[in-house]
C-alpha cells in the first residue's frame, strides 16, 4: 500500500480533515514559506490530534538547536531535511528519529548524490531555482524510477494531484506520495474535496 503524506498543515481543521480521510502522516513546514507554522501553532495543533498518527517536521538549513527544540515542543516523530543539511547533520538526528532527505530533481546527475546519504527515507522533489518545495510543479518520473534501483524507501513529491498522482504511483511505484499545493485552496489552506480525492485515488490505485 502507498502511504500518503499531507504536508503544510497550518491549522486543526485541516489536520483533523486529513487524518479522518485516512493520511498517514501529516507535516508541518519549519521553514520559511506560506505554509510556515511556528513552533507554538504546531504544539497547539498536534496536542489536540487523536494517536497513531505521523507528525512530521520540515526543516531547511536549520540550526541544530532549532531542530531539538522543535522536537522536544511539538513531539514530532519524523523530520524532513529540504536544504544542503549533510549526511553527518541527518546522521545526527537519525540517532533518535526517523529522517528523511529531501533532493530536488533537475536531471539525472543528482541520482548520484542519493548515495551519500544513509537516511529512512529519501523524498524527490522537483527543481525550481530558489525553491526548496512546494512548487506544484512534476519532474520527470523516470528519474524516480532510476532513483528506486539506487536507494529505499523513496516518497514521491512534486506538483501530485488527484489529477495525476494514479499515473505517477503506476509508472513509479514509490513508497509514499507527499503532497501540499496540489490539493490546497490557497497556500496553507486545504481544499478538503481535493484532499477526499486525492487520498481516495492512492488507496485505490
Amino acid at each position: 500500500m502507498v502511504r500518503v503524506k499531507v504536508c503544510g498543515i497550518t491549522n486543526l481543521e485541516d489536520a483533523l480533515a486529513a487524518i479522518q480521510l485516512g493520511a498517514d502522516a501529516i507535516g508541518f513546514v519549519f521553514a520559511k514559506s506560506p505554509r510556515h507554522v511556528s513552533i507554538q501553532e504546531a504544539e497547539r495543533i498536534i496536542e489536540k490530534l487523536p494517536p497513531f498518527v505521523n507528525f512530521t517536521g520540515l526543516f531547511v538549513n536549520a540550526n541544530r538547536k532549532v531542530v531539538e527544540k522543535t522536537i522536544k515542543t511539538c513531539k514530532i516523530d519524523t523530520l524532513q531535511f529540504h536544504g544542503e543539511e549533510s549526511n553527518g547533520y541527518c546522521s545526527y538526528f537519525k540517532r533518535t528519529h526517523k529522517v528523511v532527505k529531501a533532493f530536488r530533481i533537475k536531471d539525472k546527475k543528482i541520482l548520484d548524490l542519493l548515495l551519500n546519504y544513509d537516511v529512512d527515507g529519501y523524498l524527490l522533489d522537483t527543481y525550481i531555482e530558489g525553491a526548496a518545495g512546494g512548487t506544484g510543479k512534476i519532474f520527470d518520473w523516470n528519474l524516480a524510477k532510476r532513483a528506486k534501483t539506487l536507494v529505499s524507501p523513496v516518497i514521491l513529491s512534486g506538483g501530485l494531484n488527484p489529477g495525476n498522482v494514479a499515473q505517477a504511483i503506476k509508472k513509479v511505484r514509490p513508497y509514499a506520495v507527499d503532497v501540499s499545493s496540489g490539493i490546497e485552496k490557497r497556500p496553507g489552506k486545504k481544499d478538503l474535496r481535493l484532499m477526499k480525492e486525492f487520498i481516495k485515488v492512492v488507496r485505490n490505485t
